[in-house]
């Protein structure tokens, strides 16, 4: 990150923090009308590509051998999984919307002296839960970014440190990239989970299969016969083209 953009996102954060008492009696409100547009944006980036080819990557260690490298050309698609882990932003969003509006304090909610007023370890509880909606939300309006225009690859390297793991990749042009995230094991399959998925304008955007917490990834054909198969059928269901 660059000096001027750390210097300006400290003077927007001062200028909001100076600028609170302005607008905090719409901030409880807009945060809720927030959280229910972010799953619903979310829900409307949907991705271009219904199905990758590509070889996947497997790294072993054989008896005979120091390192053994498995390569497979599979064609692969991408389904949502774990959306129940969205009702608790989007419920509780609904909820205080709900509820404050049969009062008629949407719009007039003096979050500040609410907080001040709550005792200890429910104001703890409150912040960790506020943490556990931030990090859901910002997980999957990232995820369906990435996958709105995404092309996907075989890690090249996967290594484990500190909780978490770093990866690298080549994208279609042959430049290398690399990200990092946290296993939330929805895939299984060691090769299904090497897969890294990245924008195509900007392959700095990326993740990897087995970071991926709303996303699973699923062999829809293996081999050349397969493949050509599904290529087949891909394109018997598209419809035809209109003469000129």
């Amino acid at each position: 990150m660059k000096a001027w953009q750390i210097f300006g996102a400290g003077t927007v954060v001062l200028i909001a923090a100076l600028l609170l008492p302005a607008y905090e009696a719409f901030l409880a409100g807009f945060i809720a009308l927030a959280m229910v547009g972010i799953v619903v944006v979310g829900f409307l980036l949907r991705p271009r590509k219904e199905m990758f080819y590509l070889r996947t990557t497997l790294v072993v260690s054989e008896p005979d051998y120091l390192l053994c490298v498995e390569h497979e050309r599979v064609a692969v698609r991408v389904e949502v999984a774990r959306l129940w882990l969205l009702f608790l932003p989007t419920f509780a969003a609904i909820a205080f919307l709900i509820v404050t509006s049969a009062k008629g304090t949407t719009w007039n909610f003096t979050l500040l002296d609410k907080f001040w007023d709550m005792p200890y370890p429910v104001l703890l509880g409150l912040r960790v839960f506020l943490i556990l909606v931030v990090g859901l939300l910002s997980t999957w309006i990232s995820e369906r970014w990435v996958l709105r225009d995404a092309e996907a690859c075989s890690a090249d390297t996967v290594s484990e440190m500190a909780g978490r793991f770093l990866y690298s990749f080549r994208d279609h042009s042959g430049a290398y990239y690399g990200g990092e995230g946290f296993p939330f094991c929805l895939v299984r399959s060691p090769k299904l989970a090497r897969i890294v998925f990245y924008r195509v304008t900007k392959p700095q955007l990326n993740k990897i299969a087995m970071a991926c917490l709303f996303h699973r990834v699923v062999i829809a054909a293996r081999g050349l016969t397969d493949l050509d198969g599904a290529t087949v059928s891909a394109v018997k269901a598209q419809p035809a083209s209109q003469p000129l």
